[in-house]
């Protein structure tokens, strides 16, 4: 186990946190937003005062961090729910692929932001806190710790966090970064199915939803639509819709935005295979033929997929 990315905050080493807060030497991606051209992207300062705060217990930000940006999403949790989901008592702390997945499991979007400042601080702009990772120590001493970003101030160089027992916790920007970059910039959004992330990609996006889908369907196809607002002739993203309508039981909606996706990248072979099974149910075999004869034609990786429902399809009477 990759033990860079897990949490271990030690309540003994307390200074050394404060240590790192008195070092406030430039740092590269403040510094470029500090010196280079005017950015009309990014706010000059912003300040989320409605994040609820939870102080952690001994070695336990993890869940601290995570039910604050839930709650900030509108799911009402407390820390101690979430221990038995994100908390590992063998490694005392935490591991990304658990903060994500609790996410997912209360039915919102766990969307990891790209390792940019900019990024992190136009989502604050944007209303959204965002839950980060740090070593609030030194490369040779790690000690792993979540937060939870708030605020900022391009003019006064500072950034705000909810962070382990202390509310509101100002740094400077350069002191931040420094901690994030030990983090390898880790970052991630929580949000409602009918919210966007101010810097979201829409494959990165469509990727992101994809993941919701295997346990909220209902939560996955309201993300993939408020997406089609933004990006409406994003292929992957109408696929997206199709199977989160198809694990609903809505056939005709899943059909419809297959052929969409089809209509709109048509060598997405994919698309054409799902297309056709969806047909084949509705008893639409005719059509269903023509589809699986596209994504066969088309191959690929699960060419031996489609090929299974060509005879699937041929076999029906």
């Amino acid at each position: 186990m990759n033990l860079s990315r897990i949490l271990r905050r030690t309540p003994a080493l307390a200074g050394v946190l404060v240590c790192a807060l008195l070092t406030a030497c430039a740092t590269p991606q403040v510094t470029q937003l500090r010196t280079g051209a005017p950015d009309h992207e990014v706010a000059q300062q912003a300040d989320l005062k409605s994040v609820p705060f939870f102080a952690q217990k001994e070695y336990e930000c993890g869940p601290a961090a995570l039910a604050m940006v839930m709650n900030a999403a509108g799911v009402a949790i407390t820390p101690d729910a979430l221990v038995d989901q994100v908390y590992l008592p063998a490694r005392k702390g935490s591991l990304q692929v658990e903060m994500l997945a609790a996410t997912r499991k209360k039915g919102l979007l766990a969307y990891p932001l790209q390792p940019a400042l900019k990024d992190l601080l136009q989502e604050v702009a944007a209303g959204h806190p965002v839950l980060v990772f740090q070593n609030v120590s030194l490369p040779i001493y790690p000690v792993w710790h979540y937060a939870v970003v708030i605020a900022y101030d391009l003019e006064h160089n500072t950034i705000t966090l909810h962070s382990g027992e202390t509310e509101r916790l100002e740094m400077s920007l350069f002191t931040f970064e420094r901690t994030w970059a030990r983090g390898n910039y880790w970052a991630m959004l929580a949000l409602k199915p009918d919210q966007m992330p101010a810097t979201a990609d829409a494959k990165a996006f469509a990727r992101t939803v994809a993941s919701l889908e295997v346990q909220h369907p209902d939560a996955a196809r309201t993300a993939y639509s408020t997406a089609l607002q933004r990006w409406p002739r994003e292929a992957a993203l109408r696929f997206g819709l199709g199977n989160s309508a198809y694990a609903l039981k809505d056939l005709t909606g899943a059909a419809l935005a297959y052929q969409q996706a089809v209509q709109q990248q048509p060598d997405f072979a994919d698309a054409w295979n799902n297309l056709a099974q969806v047909q084949f149910e509705q008893g639409l075999r005719t059509a269903a033929q023509g589809s699986i004869a596209r994504a066969v034609a088309l191959g690929g990786v699960r060419l031996a997929q489609y090929l299974e429902l060509q005879t699937q399809i041929e076999a029906s009477q």
